[in-house]
Parts: structure tokens; C-alpha cells; sequence
């Protein structure tokens, strides 16, 4: 058994994560329910901020919120001093009513709305980081229509494909993301906006992909644009001021991940473009990454309520749990895989082989193949760990199932960030059938 951040068993033989007694949330909030560990989220930001510290080079640290979003969340990330990276009209509305520095804001996207563009520029996000001609010709109108001038990045794509499943592998050429690195679109990219009056081109920015585990990708990505910016000084005379070099660094999900520090994949970053400047004679650009897995990933974990149970002689025993695909889709969309301990019985050996089904009804909502645990009990609680990414974020109302709560716990304190959605948060904006309303 791994234990994350805060985690540890607590004399009751109970799983306790931030000081607190996760069998006591799971009766107090209900399930299934998000707990975060606070603690391990700002020392994942902190670690990534001091190493850029220690190498004495002028950066940002953006949380990638897509991540998981919510108030509570961006006034966590505004405290510990880092960036804000969204990607929807959505996420920007829910940074500014947190109350986040719109000029620690930048605004990602492959199809961003004239809306989503306005907003930006009245609320006068940090930077656009654009990613389409399209997306240059909207912004050229509406930097004229509000007089203004707004700072960008330009997405490219370098060509390198990290090692990691093809839904969140973003950095090669065929991608929907960004202008090509190699064919001539971001030349062409780059010669229509520094023609714009309304548009300051502050530098590049790539991603390769996600939940990715060395820092090759990271280096030869550098490599390859910091040797189009050679190509770039003499054509355009521009250097880029910004080098953006994503996120995508890798978290421990079980035994076969060998995730590295936050403070190696830094280095390596930064060392890399500290050769490409010393090679070419131009002034440092300042670096931006944008961890969003690993700062909040490993800091979550879903609790469930256990209930049926089904034998399938000589095959498989399957447990089900009262959430699944609508709390967390990612074993169902790409085959993720977790670890997992009944919360109110940890010290119990764990050796029957059960397999977690979700209560959706599709057959492929299970969460974990033959997952070791005792003998399992309805009412049983069940620790998923893990979910701090893409949980909360990608929850779902699929059969009509209300998406749960989310408690943050930090120093034997807890506290409830967004409340579980009710049935009648479910029918909030259904419209009765016309008919009926005639005849009412």
C-alpha cells in the first residue's frame, strides 16, 4: 500500500488524510465524495516555484485547471502565488469570481469564442495563448473594437510524441493543437501577427502530452524551437520574450509509475534552454510551465459506500460501489488504472481479488480490475486513490446521477467546496413538454 501527501492509518485502523478521519467524512458528507489533501497540493507548488528559484531564472508556474476547477481551488492556487492557466469561458468566469489576479490568468483553447475572447480582454487576462488562424483574425477585430493590446503566446506543435496513451498525447504533428512547428504554419503564424497594432507577441508556447514519466520529450521539444527562434531572429527579428514549455509531468497511480520529483523535470527544462541561449547569444527568455495532474493528482481521493456483490463461479467477483463512470470516466475513456483500500479496514490483509464495478448502467463502467482487498461488506467504504485530476472536473449527471461533494482537509480541519448536487439541481433547467403547459 502507497500513502500519498498526508495520508496514514490512524489508531482506529481508519484511512486519515489531512488530520482527519475519512470514515467520519464519508458519514458526515455522504458518498461517494472528494476529499483533497490541502498540504500536499501547496508543497507540490512551492516545489515547483523554488526550483525555478534555486536556478535563478525568471518564471511563471501555472496550475492547468482543467485539472479540477472550483472557487476554493484558484483561491488555494492564488495563495500559493502561481498562475492560472483555463480553457473555457467557464473556467476564466469561475477564476475571476474566485477573486484570481486576471493578469496571472492565460487563456488556452484549440476553438475559443468570440464570447470567451471578449471576456478576456474586458477582463484583461495575462495572455492569450493562441492557437489557430482563425483564432488570429478574431482577435485582430476585437483588440480594434476594444482598443486595446493584448499579450499572446503561439501554440506550436514540435513534432514530439510523448510516451503516454494517444488521447493525451498533444505534442506531435497530427494533433488538433497549435500551428505546425515544421511545415510553415507558424512562420506564417508569426508574420500576420506582429503586423497586428492590437496584439503584443510575448513567445512560443508547446505541450507535448500528459502523464509523462522522463524529460527527454521536454528537452528535444526546447531543442527543436529554440531552433526555429534562430530561424526567427534573422527572418522576423523576433525573439521570443516567453518560452512556455507545458506541463504533462507524471504522478504515481500505481506500482508500474515511477513518476520524477517536480524539481527534476524543472532542471532538465531549464538546462536545456540555458544551452539553446548560450549556443545562440540571446538574453534568457522567462520560462512558463503548467502542472495541473501534478500538483492536485495524487492530493485526491474518492470515497464510495460498498453495496451489491456478484460471483461469477470460477471466474470473477465483482463488487459494486454508488458512484463509477459519473465521478470518475477515465478508466472507461483511456483504461486508467488506481489503487484502492477499504478506508474503514486498512490493516486487514488485503488478498481477495475483487473487481469494482460502477452502478451506470454500462458495462463498461468498472473502476478496477482485480483489486486486492478482505473480505468485503456492504456499507464497506472504499478509498480511491488518485482522483485529484480529471475527476471532479469530467463528472457527469449520466443517468441521471447527481455529481458528489468535494472537501478539502488540511491540519485536522475540514471543509466542504462544493456542495453534492440534489435531484432537483438535476431538473434545474428542464423545460416541461409544451403540450402540458396548455393544458395546465
Amino acid at each position: 500500500m502507497f500513502l500519498h501527501g498526508t495520508s496514514r492509518i490512524n489508531e482506529n485502523g481508519h484511512l486519515e488524510i489531512g488530520g482527519v478521519d475519512t470514515v467520519n467524512l464519508a458519514s458526515k458528507y455522504g458518498t461517494p465524495l472528494y476529499i483533497y489533501d490541502v498540504a500536499l497540493i501547496r508543497e507540490r507548488a512551492r516545489s515547483f516555484k523554488e526550483a525555478f528559484e534555486k536556478m535563478n531564472v525568471r518564471a511563471q508556474v501555472a496550475y492547468a485547471s482543467k485539472a479540477f476547477s472550483s472557487i476554493a481551488m484558484f483561491q488555494l492556487i492564488d495563495e500559493e502565488g502561481l498562475s492560472l492557466d483555463v480553457v473555457s469561458g467557464g473556467e476564466l468566469y469561475t477564476a475571476i469570481a474566485s477573486g484570481f489576479p486576471a493578469s496571472r490568468i492565460h487563456l488556452h483553447g484549440n476553438n475559443k469564442s468570440r464570447a470567451e475572447l471578449k471576456m478576456a480582454l474586458e477582463q484583461k487576462v495575462g495572455c492569450i495563448v493562441v492557437d489557430n488562424f482563425y483564432e488570429i483574425e478574431l482577435l485582430a477585430e476585437l483588440t480594434k473594437e476594444y482598443s486595446t493590446k493584448v499579450p499572446v503566446l503561439l501554440r506550436v506543435t514540435p513534432g514530439v510524441e510523448a510516451h503516454t496513451h494517444d488521447y493525451i498525447t498533444t505534442g506531435q504533428e497530427d494533433s488538433k493543437f497549435g500551428f505546425g512547428l515544421l511545415n510553415g504554419q507558424i512562420e506564417q503564424a508569426i508574420d500576420r501577427v506582429l503586423k497586428i497594432e492590437g496584439i503584443h507577441l510575448l513567445g512560443i508556447h508547446c505541450h507535448i502530452g500528459s502523464q509523462i514519466f522522463d524529460t527527454a520529450g521536454f528537452v528535444l521539444a526546447a531543442e527543436r524551437v529554440f531552433a526555429k527562434i534562430e530561424e526567427w531572429k534573422s527572418e522576423f527579428s523576433f525573439i521570443p520574450e516567453v518560452v512556455n514549455l507545458g506541463g504533462g509531468f507524471g504522478i504515481r497511480y500505481t506500482e508500474e509509475d515511477e513518476p520524477l520529483p517536480a524539481t527534476y523535470y524543472v532542471e532538465q527544462i531549464v538546462e536545456a534552454v540555458k544551452k539553446q541561449v548560450s549556443e545562440m547569444g540571446i538574453k534568457m527568455p522567462e520560462i512558463w510551465i503548467e502542472p495541473g495532474r501534478s500538483l492536485v493528482g495524487d492530493a485526491g481521493t474518492t470515497l464510495y459506500t460498498i453495496g451489491s456483490q456478484k460471483t461469477v463461479p470460477n471466474i470473477r467477483e465483482y463488487v459494486a460501489i454508488d458512484g463509477g463512470m459519473s465521478d470518475n470516466i477515465r478508466p472507461a475513456l483511456y483504461q486508467a488504472k488506481y489503487e484502492a483500500v477499504l478506508a474503514n479496514r486498512v490493516n486487514e490483509k488485503h488478498e481477495q481479488p475483487v473487481s469494482i464495478a460502477g452502478k451506470c448502467c454500462e458495462s463498461g463502467d468498472m473502476l478496477i480490475w482485480d483489486l486486492p482487498l478482505p473480505e468485503v461488506n456492504p456499507n464497506d467504504i472504499l478509498a480511491v486513490f488518485c482522483t485529484g485530476a480529471y475527476g471532479y472536473s469530467m463528472a457527469n449527471n449520466y443517468n441521471r446521477i447527481p455529481r458528489p461533494a468535494v472537501v478539502f482537509v488540511e491540519n485536522g480541519e475540514e471543509q466542504l467546496v462544493i456542495k453534492r448536487e440534489s435531484f432537483e439541481d438535476l431538473i434545474v433547467n428542464d423545460l416541461p413538454l409544451k403540450s402540458k403547459v396548455i393544458q395546465n
